[in-house]
Order: C-alpha cells, then structure tokens, then sequence
C-alpha cells in the first residue's frame, strides 16, 4: 500500500515499528516516474513516498543526495538504501533479504 506523509512526526511514528521502503522522489524526476509503476505493483509491504521538493528537511534528515532513493526500514531501523531505478525483483530481493 502507498502512504504520503506531510510531517516528519508521522513518518517517524509509522515506521518506528514497521518494515516498510520510504521512496524518496520528485514530480520532475524521469527515473522516479519509471519507478511508480513498479512500486504500485509492491503487496509485500507499505511504500511511504516523500515528495524532497516539498519536503526538503525531511529528505535532508535521511541525506537524500539523488533520487529516486529506496531506504528499507525493519523496526524503525535503516536497513539497505537504494538509489536509482530498480525492477521490481530487486527490490523483492533487497527487502527479502532484511526480513
């Protein structure tokens, strides 16, 4: 399921005790665009998306440097961060290997 948060609390609460991938992405961004479908196919697990265009200190928190970024959380942990398009079995793959 795809979430959007505007604040920063709620995105911290939710994955505090989840396994979930915050995409971190831009309207503008042709890779990002690619990916949407990909993500839309996800039902292994939430997908949280940050617009870093109107959230700048949220994306600067987690140090977003390029987009699209994937970062997979177990328990509110980091666990694997993922720049660039990926298909969906490499996510499938990434995110099988932190549970």
């Amino acid at each position: 399921m795809v979430k959007h948060f505007d604040d920063e609390n709620e995105v911290l609460n939710y994955i505090k005790e989840k396994t979930c991938i915050i995409d971190f992405y831009a309207d503008w961004c042709g890779p990002c665009k690619m990916l949407l479908p990909v993500l839309d196919e996800i039902d292994f697990t939430d997908i949280i998306k940050i617009n870093v265009d109107e959230q700048p200190e949220l994306a600067k928190k987690f140090g977003i440097m390029s987009i699209p970024t994937l970062i997979f959380f177990k328990d509110g942990l980091e666990q694997e961060r993922e720049i660039g398009y990926r298909g969906l079995d490499e996510i499938k793959k990434t995110f099988d290997s932190i549970m």
